[in-house]
C-alpha cells in the first residue's frame, strides 16, 4: 500500500496544474481494477471499475464478455465478484462483492455538463495495477435514450474500459467505454445517470456476458457515431450525407446541425453552413464549436460587429476557445 500511495503522489504532482490535489485523491480511491478468468482459456482479462455504492462496482459489460469468474483488486487486495446486474445494451454492468472497504464516488449530474468543461479520466491501462489519470474537456454531448453520451478529450487505452470520467469537482459523470480507431481518436463515455437503470435488472451469477452494446450495432448505429469517422477522416461528402439524414431524424439536435454545418463549410457552401450553425446555436446557445465557426464565417465577410458579438459569447462559455477564436481571426486581445 505504501508503494501505491507513493505512485499516487507522483501522479498527483504531475496533474496538479489542472485539478485540485484533494479532488484527485478522493477520486483515486473510488477506482479499482477488474480481473476476469476467461471461459475460452485465453488467460486473464483486465478492465477498470468505479465503486458507486457499498460493495458495488460499475464497469463495462464488454469487460465480462468471456468471464467465467471475476474479481476486483486494488494493490494487493482482492475481492471476489459473486453476482452481477447486466445492462448489455448500455454496456454497463454492476458487480456485487462482499466486504469492499472503499468509499463510493459521488455521482454528478450529466444534464449540467456543457461543451468545453474540464474533465478527467482515471483508470487502469494495459493491465497495469497503477491507475492512470488523463485530463481533457467535453467535446460533444449526444442526447440518447434519456441522457447524453459524452465525448471528451480525456484519453484512455486498452484496460481502461469501465474507468471513471469525472468533472472538476470530482463527481462521476461517465464510464469510459469505447473510442474510435486510429491514433487520432474520439473517446466516449456512458452517462453516469444510467446507473439508475441497472436497478431494474435482475441479479445473476457471474458468467460470460452475451450480446452487443448499442455502439457495436452496425445496423442501427446512432447518427453521432455514424458521423465520427467521416469527420475524423475529413470525408466531408460522407459527413454531409450522414448529417442530412440526421437533421431530418432529429431536427431538435444541435449536434446534427453542427455536423451538417461543418460538412457544408468544408465543401465551400458557406451560406448553407452559416444557416446550419445558426440552427445549432439556436438550439444550444452554449455550443462553442458552432459559435466558433460562425465567427470564422463572419471574419471571411469582414463583419466586425458579428465577430465582436461572437468573441464575447465565447468568452462567457469557454476562455480557451474564445482565445483560440481571437487568434484565428486576428483579434488581439479580443474582437
Amino acid at each position: 500500500m505504501r508503494r501505491l500511495l507513493l505512485l499516487l503522489l507522483l501522479v498527483l504532482s504531475a496533474q496538479a496544474h489542472a485539478f485540485d490535489g484533494q479532488t484527485l485523491l478522493k477520486v483515486f480511491f473510488t477506482i479499482v481494477q477488474v480481473h476476469t478468468s476467461n471461459i475460452d482459456h485465453s488467460g486473464e482479462g483486465f478492465g477498470s471499475g468505479v465503486v458507486v455504492a457499498e460493495n458495488r462496482v460499475l464497469t463495462n459489460c464488454h469487460v465480462l464478455r468471456k468471464a467465467k469468474a471475476a474479481w476486483i483488486s486494488r494493490g494487493e487486495d482482492n475481492f471476489v465478484v459473486a453476482n452481477v446486474q447486466v445492462d448489455v445494451h448500455h454496456d454497463l454492468c454492476l458487480l456485487v462483492t462482499d466486504r469492499l472497504p472503499f468509499k463510493a464516488a459521488e455521482i454528478g449530474r450529466v444534464e449540467e455538463l456543457k461543451d468545453g468543461m474540464d474533465v478527467f479520466a482515471v483508470g487502469h491501462s494495459s493491465g497495469s495495477p497503477s491507475p492512470v489519470i488523463s485530463s481533457g474537456q467535453i467535446k460533444g454531448l449526444y442526447p440518447f435514450e434519456g441522457s447524453q453520451v459524452i465525448r471528451s478529450s480525456a484519453r484512455f487505452s486498452m484496460g481502461a474500459s469501465g474507468s471513471g470520467l469525472f468533472d472538476d469537482q470530482g463527481k462521476l459523470v461517465g464510464i469510459n467505454s469505447f473510442k474510435t480507431f486510429g491514433k487520432i481518436a474520439y473517446f466516449y463515455a456512458m452517462p453516469a445517470d444510467w446507473i439508475k437503470n441497472l436497478e431494474a435488472f435482475p441479479m445473476q451469477a457471474m458468467a460470460p456476458v452475451a450480446g452487443n452494446a448499442f455502439w457495436e450495432d452496425e445496423i442501427n448505429r446512432p447518427f453521432f457515431l455514424q458521423a465520427a469517422m467521416p469527420e475524423l477522416q475529413e470525408d466531408w461528402t460522407a459527413l454531409f450525407d450522414v448529417s442530412e439524414r440526421w437533421v431530418v431524424a432529429e431536427p431538435g439536435n444541435a449536434e446534427a446541425w453542427y455536423e451538417q454545418g461543418l460538412a457544408q463549410e468544408n465543401l465551400n457552401r458557406q451560406d448553407a453552413a452559416r444557416i446550419s450553425y445558426e440552427k445549432a446555436n439556436a438550439i444550444n446557445p452554449a455550443h462553442g464549436d458552432a459559435l466558433y465557426h460562425l465567427g470564422l464565417i463572419a471574419a471571411q465577410r469582414g463583419d466586425k460587429p458579428e465577430m465582436h458579438r461572437i468573441s464575447l459569447a465565447l468568452a462567457g462559455i469557454d476562455a480557451t476557445i474564445a482565445d483560440d477564436f481571437n487568434k484565428a481571426v486576428g483579434c488581439t486581445p479580443n474582437c
